[in-house]
């Protein structure tokens, strides 16, 4: 319980806290019902025998009733801070909307770029078979996947032409801090695998840690597919888009080599949805039509 300051002239009022009020309820319900029974008992009930017996049926009858009333009282309780922690994460998210957009247009990237890897990518791990908090994780991922590039110069980042040595090596360090980045906002830190390793290759000669195969974060060589149709269906300040048919050569061209085999497969073999739902552009629909799935 505190006190809350009004808005002047208006005085101050009494703020109950949660467990204060579920607390007082609890014990005023109790209160009521062992005085009004115990006073009802007492003017129905008059052998001792029967009285005791009686009185045992109301302690049970108390102990089912209190019952009942916590789990309702909880029960709201724990709604509402559910739904307080939705708001919350939905406030979340749509910062990180903004951020992004403002990544994007400083990285050039063209439009909806950052929007439609989400969309797809969380459809795609929907086929894939995750679900609940690997979605959340995929999403958010997917949304950051290149927040290390902040940390880099504009020189690197939007050169028209092709980097030296020098300039390769600092774009590589970009997974690392993304990673470094995102490991320091909690509820960020699972979808930290998306940024840090979705340069690796299934072959194990992608960067930044050299992984191979399944020791690749599922996320990331989910994302990795979804990141390279992105990349080559759409211009890039060193590059026009590739034609379509040009892109899923690639695709099948890089499975067992860039890329992981099965999720390409899974990727071709539900194109046409895919594709649809990258280019929808309504960020919280990531549902691919049922006929879709597997």
């Amino acid at each position: 319980m505190r006190v809350r300051q009004a808005p002047p002239g208006e005085g101050s009022f009494v703020v109950l806290s949660p467990q204060f009020r579920t607390a007082g309820t609890y014990v005023l319900v109790s209160a009521i019902y062992i005085w009004l029974s115990g006073q009802l008992l007492g003017s129905l009930v008059h052998d001792p025998h029967r009285l005791v017996f009686y009185q045992i049926i109301k302690g049970w009858l108390f102990v089912l009733g209190t019952g009942l009333l916590l789990y309702w009282m909880i029960g709201r309780t724990v709604r509402r801070m559910a739904e307080a922690n939705r708001r919350l994460l939905k406030s979340h998210e749509e910062t990180l909307h903004v951020l992004v957009e403002a990544m994007d247009i400083r990285h050039k990237e063209t439009s909806d770029h950052s929007e439609r890897v989400v969309r797809m990518a969380t459809g795609l791990a929907r086929l894939a078979g995750l679900d609940s908090d690997a979605l959340r994780d995929i999403k958010f991922g997917a949304l950051l996947h290149d927040i290390g590039k902040l940390a880099l110069p504009d020189s690197i980042l939007i050169k028209p032409g092709k980097l030296d040595e020098d300039e390769t090596r600092l774009m590589r360090t970009h997974p690392r801090m993304g990673y470094d980045m995102l490991q320091r906002i909690e509820f960020l830190r699972g979808a930290s695998a998306i940024p840090y390793s979705h340069h690796e290759r299934w072959d194990g000669t992608g960067y930044p840690q050299g992984l191979a195969g399944e020791t690749i974060p599922l996320a990331a060589r989910i994302f990795s597919v979804v990141d390279v149709w992105d990349a080559l269906s759409f211009p890039r300040v060193y590059k026009p888009a590739w034609p379509e048919t040009d892109v899923l050569n690639y695709l099948k061209d890089a499975a067992g080599g860039q890329l992981d085999p099965r999720l390409v497969q899974l990727f071709l073999n539900n194109y046409a949805a895919l594709k649809t739902l990258a280019l929808t552009p309504n960020p919280s629909n990531d549902r691919l039509p049922k006929s879709a799935l597997p």
